[in-house]
């Protein structure tokens, strides 16, 4: 698969569609970012099941604000509309490989079952504080 460009308006549903997502961060001045693409664009193609992105931080200053993308490259990367891993840097290859894997991996049914013990525990303190 390829890599596609995310903007302001594709974003949000690329995140929300399930499976795993990876996005760079990237830029046309950084050299960081050129080594890192071909790197990442070879995974693009080994992995035509997974989602792999670009946002050009220049033409989206919304979504690097939003974000909070301050170096360049960075790499995210979501399962299921989770971020999983906030990465700044280019990755060498096997690394890249090796965060592909643990994505895989996760058991998803036990993060969101995780997710809602930890929303029902805030949900107790926040009526016993107004309970008090």
């Amino acid at each position: 698969m390829s890599v596609v460009s995310l903007d302001s308006k594709s974003f949000g549903p690329t995140l929300g569609r399930p499976g795993i997502l990876l996005i760079e961060w990237w830029a046309k001045w950084c050299s960081p970012c050129r080594a890192f693409g071909s790197v990442f664009e070879g995974m693009a193609e080994r992995y035509p099941d997974i989602t792999f992105a670009r946002v050009e931080v220049n033409g989206q200053p919304e979504l690097v604000e939003v974000m909070g993308v301050q170096v360049l490259p960075s790499l995210m990367v979501f399962r299921d509309g989770f971020l999983l891993l906030n990465h700044v840097g280019a990755l060498p290859e096997p690394m890249l490989e090796d965060v592909i894997q643990q994505a895989r991996a996760l058991d998803m049914g036990e993060v969101r079952h995780k997710l809602a013990e930890y929303q029902a525990s805030k949900a107790r303190v926040r009526v016993g504080l107004h309970g008090a």
